[in-house]
């Protein structure tokens, strides 16, 4: 059983995913965390994310990079942001994702174009959402407990720019896939939002199997 996960930056969908790989003992993968290393390798080699060229060569980067605290940074998450805009990058990165998810057994990913471009054939599909003010909110609360000092106001932008980033960009831009179950998480607590993935997830494997 494949499952995908989409959705915006902060919306809960990492959250939600890892919640249902351990739910259904697969193993998960966040995707982000691809494109976040390679935005990483960029800015370390003092190069523009934005130079497609300078992006494709941090492509083949070693997995023990998925560790580096430096990945959750507000910096890796704008860089990544702007790799992932690039065509090359997405094909460079393509492989190793489908890979994951054609391991025996099944697994969850979550991105931001698993249900369209990843695993189009997933067994079940979420679109997992909030509006911005609560996911920049979510994302400036889990800077601070980090302890970096970052101004509520200069988050809800990054998020809102990210969106326009993510939404706009001509390689697999972030949408919902016309299959996917949409779950908005913006009244919701974790454990309400968990609570509703399985259901949907446990619907779609119902139908699935009485088709």
């Amino acid at each position: 059983m494949v499952i995908a996960v989409d959705g915006p930056a902060a919306s809960g969908k990492g959250t939600i995913a890892r919640a249902l790989a351990t739910h259904y003992g697969l193993p998960h993968l966040d995707t982000g965390l691809l494109y976040r290393a390679v935005g990483i390798g960029v800015l370390r080699a003092d190069a523009d994310p934005a130079d497609e060229a300078a992006a494709l060569a941090e492509c083949g980067f070693s997995d023990a990079l998925f560790h580096d605290p430096a990945l959750k940074s507000e910096a890796a998450g704008r860089a990544a942001s702007m790799v992932s805009a690039h065509p090359q990058v997405r094909a460079a990165l393509l492989a190793r994702q489908r890979d994951f998810a054609a391991q025996a057994g099944g697994a969850v990913l979550d991105g931001r174009d698993i249900g369209t471009v990843i695993a189009p054939d997933a067994s079940a599909k979420l679109f997992v959402t909030a509006s911005a003010p609560i996911r920049a909110d979510r994302r400036h609360r889990e800077l601070v407990k980090l302890g970096l000092d970052v101004q509520f106001e200069h988050v809800l932008h990054d998020i809102q720019a990210r969106d326009e980033r993510d939404s706009s960009r001509s390689a697999a831009p972030l949408v919902m896939a016309d299959d996917a179950a949409l779950l908005d998480t913006t009244d919701m607590g974790i454990d309400d939002a968990v609570q509703r993935a399985v259901a949907l997830v446990e619907a779609r494997i119902r139908t699935a199997a009485n088709d």
